[in-house]
């Protein structure tokens, strides 16, 4: 798998500092084409919803943050006891730390993929987190299609094809997590654990509350 030789998308710079090219490295080792492919979609996305809202953003950290949002779910990154969104996020702070990026930085990167598939709070945090996770939406559900011309889907789609992407992208989150589907409890992951281990309920926190030990 190679990564793209392509310096625009869409109008959309890819950044090449040494930063983002190793990072992508990293992408390319140890997750997909397929992954590599999203990732790379979810960061034009996020730059396209950012000029179009006219926010302030770091592209370099936004790209960091989309490189990494989905490497929790292979085997490299994968823990045993954590959420796969903790586990990118876990990689890319010390990724950024062990090339001196500034603490603030770092924390922002960890935030945005942490919080990716948090819905009703990134969408309120920095702009590079809230960038993350509506690029990411756009992808995966289609959130804000309609403000994409026809032009800049199809530019997208020829450097980074979307290849059976709806049955693809469930099952590589599926396998990601397949072993601990304790930990997408309170998130939308759980319907993807629930869809694919026959008879498989997620925790109710309604039981969880009425059945602790407290005696009212």
């Amino acid at each position: 798998m190679a990564k793209t030789t392509l310096t625009h998308v869409a109008g959309v710079r890819l950044p090449d500092s040494a930063l983002a090219q190793q990072a992508t490295e990293l992408l390319l080792d140890h997750g997909t084409e397929f992954l590599y492919n999203h990732s790379l979609r979810v960061f034009v996305y996020g730059v396209l919803n950012g000029e179009r809202a006219k926010v302030s953003f770091d592209p370099e950290l936004l790209y960091v943050s989309a490189v990494f949002h989905d490497l929790g779910l292979t085997k490299h990154y994968c823990s045993k006891h954590k959420r796969f969104e903790v586990d990118g996020a876990d990689a890319a702070r010390s990724f950024l730390q062990s090339h001196g990026i500034p603490a603030h930085d770092a924390q922002v990167v960890w935030d945005a993929i942490a919080l990716h598939t948090t819905i009703g709070v990134a969408e309120w945090k920095e702009p590079e987190v809230a960038l993350l996770y509506s690029g990411v939406g756009l992808d995966v559900m289609g959130d804000g299609y309609e403000h994409l011309s026809a032009e800049q889907r199809q530019e997208v789609l020829v450097a980074f094809p979307r290849t059976g992407f709806k049955d693809n992208i469930l099952q590589t989150f599926f396998g990601g997590f397949a072993h601990k589907p304790e930990t997408t409890f309170g998130n939308i992951k759980a319907d993807v654990a629930e869809r694919f281990i026959p008879g498989y309920t997620s925790s109710n926190f309604c039981d969880l509350v009425l059945n602790s030990p407290w005696s009212e």
